[in-house]
C-alpha cells in the first residue's frame, strides 16, 4: 500500500531519485525518462477523458490510466535478479491482449482507412492523437532503455506500450465516426 504523508522529501535535491528497488539513479537516467513519459501519457489520457464522459470509451480510458501506473511500476523496478521483499508488479499478457480486443471492437465499427488521418475533429479525438504521440515517445524511450546493457525491461511492458498507441489511434477514429464529423484526412500537396 502507498502512503504519502509528505510530498517533498528533499532526497532528490542533488539530482538523484530512487527506483522501486531502492537503487539511486540520476534524474536524467533514461529509465526515469521512460516511466516519466508513461506518466505524461497518463496525464494526456486524463485530459482526453474530459471529453469522453458517457461514451463506452471512457471506461476503457479509465482502466488504461490505472494500467499506465502498472506500467510505471513495472519500469521502476528493473529485474536484475535480486531478491526483493515483495513481488514486483509486471505487465501481463492479458493486459495488452485486452487492448487488442478493444482495438478490434472499435475498428470493427469503422470504415476502411484510405488516407492518413490528421489529428483533428472532435475534441476527444484530437486529444487522443496527443495521447498517441506522447505514448509513441514513451515507447521509443522504453525500447532505447531495453537496448542498454544491464537495463532489463519486461516483454510485457514493450508490448503494452506498443498496443496502447494503436488503441489511441483507433479510438480517435471511433470518436470522430460516432461523435464527430468523421476522419479529417490528409490531402497530399493540398496547399501547393
Amino acid at each position: 500500500m502507498v502512503i504519502l504523508n509528505r510530498i517533498y522529501t528533499r532526497t532528490g535535491d542533488a539530482g538523484e531519485t530512487a527506483l522501486g528497488n531502492g537503487e539511486r539513479v540520476s534524474k536524467a537516467n533514461i529509465r526515469i525518462a521512460a516511466y516519466g513519459t508513461v506518466d505524461e501519457t497518463n496525464a494526456t489520457v486524463g485530459v482526453a477523458r474530459l471529453h469522453t464522459g458517457g461514451m463506452k470509451l471512457d471506461a476503457m480510458l479509465m482502466r488504461i490510466q490505472n494500467e499506465l501506473f502498472d506500467l510505471g511500476a513495472d519500469l521502476c523496478v528493473p529485474d536484475r535478479g535480486q531478491k526483493l521483499d515483495y513481488e514486483p508488479l509486471r505487465i501481463l499478457p492479458k493486459q495488452f491482449e485486452r487492448l487488442e480486443t478493444e482495438i478490434d471492437e472499435l475498428n470493427g465499427e469503422l470504415s476502411a482507412l484510405r488516407s492518413f488521418v490528421l489529428p483533428a475533429g472532435h475534441p476527444a479525438a484530437a486529444q487522443l492523437h496527443v495521447c498517441r504521440t506522447v505514448c509513441r515517445r514513451a515507447e521509443r524511450l522504453i525500447v532505447e532503455l531495453a537496448a542498454l546493457e544491464n537495463e532489463p525491461v519486461s516483454d510485457g511492458a514493450i508490448a503494452y506500450i506498443n498496443r496502447l498507441s494503436d488503441f489511441f489511434f483507433v479510438a480517435s477514429r471511433w470518436i470522430n465516426a460516432k461523435h464527430g464529423a468523421g476522419d479529417v484526412l490528409w490531402v497530399p500537396g493540398k496547399t501547393r
